[in-house]
């Protein structure tokens, strides 16, 4: 990194960095700065890449240079220390490990980055977990309150392979939402393309918008309760906020979703976690060895609360 006698910054992405999405990047070497400004930094054109103008999911190679425009910092926040009780919880929500992949079943109410009011993401913890990897890098990304299947990599090789998978569709995912109303089983896929937005004080939504990208989400209804439907959902696409948005504009909003289950609206407001899990995951992934392609696949169990949740509403089915 150098930086000119005007506050310029000029970031240089390595190897390590090769496939990472530009507004993680700067999340790393900005240190104290919200993601929220980094993105309005972005738009505003005071960051590029190699001088051109960029987007926040812009895939960072070898060598390229990012122009950042003079930015006050703050001091980052103290990273928390790794409390035991956390630290077993993620012991025991490892699916999977190896020398190059993690796979987690993430615990809900964690956020995956630290961040603004969170010192200590699920990849920080991770990080002070595994001292002995000196590459530990998420994937992909869930939602703070989503809970389940979750990659980690542990190598720069595997995180390129599966961010190429990720951008090629390969990577099938599989969630449960458990949704207000009773889903119509006719309701088999919602193609509607989604925009991102922010709020003055700079929390992120999304809204169906003919303008924005396009977005489709494949649906299966599972079982029906009392006024709520669990369903299967299959992101073709990977749109920040796909699912809930999608279910929402079907009419069905994810129960306990605070930003998109309008309050006048729920008919269960005792639940109050969001109610939406990530159960399988199904890729082709490198075999050491044969050399070859072996096809992986994990399945990641219900979290209490969504266990609990389901059990509430099927006691209330047969009214007991």
């Amino acid at each position: 990194m150098s930086t000119e006698n005007n506050g310029v910054q000029w970031l240089e992405s390595d190897a390590r960095s090769e496939g990472q999405r530009l507004d993680n990047f700067l999340l790393g070497r900005l240190k104290g700065v919200p993601r929220s400004r980094i993105y309005r930094l972005i738009r505003k054109g005071e960051i590029r890449v190699n001088r051109k103008r960029c987007k926040p999911d812009q895939r960072l190679l070898p060598g390229d240079v990012v122009r950042v425009a003079p930015i006050r910092q703050r001091a980052p926040a103290e990273q928390a220390e790794l409390s035991e009780s956390l630290a077993q919880r993620l012991r025991e929500s490892i699916l999977y490990r190896d020398q190059s992949l993690l796979v987690l079943n993430k615990p809900p109410g964690i956020a995956v980055h630290g961040g603004s009011g969170v010192h200590l993401g699920l990849i920080e913890a991770l990080r002070q977990l595994l001292p002995e990897e000196p590459f530990v890098e998420l994937v992909h990304r869930l939602d703070r309150e989503t809970s389940g299947c979750l990659l980690v990599a542990l190598t720069p090789t595997s995180l390129k392979f599966l961010q190429d998978a990720l951008r090629q569709r390969a990577v099938h995912k599989v969630y449960h939402a458990l949704v207000q109303g009773e889903w119509d089983a006719d309701i088999e896929e919602v193609r509607a393309p989604l925009q991102r937005d922010e709020l003055a004080g700079g929390e992120r939504f999304v809204r169906v918008n003919p303008q924005g990208k396009p977005a489709l989400t494949r649906l299966r209804l599972l079982e029906r309760y009392r006024d709520a439907s669990l369903v299967e959902a299959m992101p073709v696409t990977g749109r920040m906020h796909q699912i809930r948005v999608h279910c929402q504009y079907a009419g069905h909003p994810i129960l306990g979703d605070s930003k998109y289950l309008l309050r006048e609206q729920n008919r269960f407001p005792r639940i109050r976690q969001l109610c939406l899990h990530a159960a399988a995951i199904r890729f082709e992934f490198p075999d050491p060895g044969s050399g070859g392609l072996s096809e992986l696949q994990f399945d990641a169990p219900w979290p209490d609360r969504l266990q609990q949740t389901l059990a509430g509403l099927s006691r209330e089915e047969s009214g007991d």
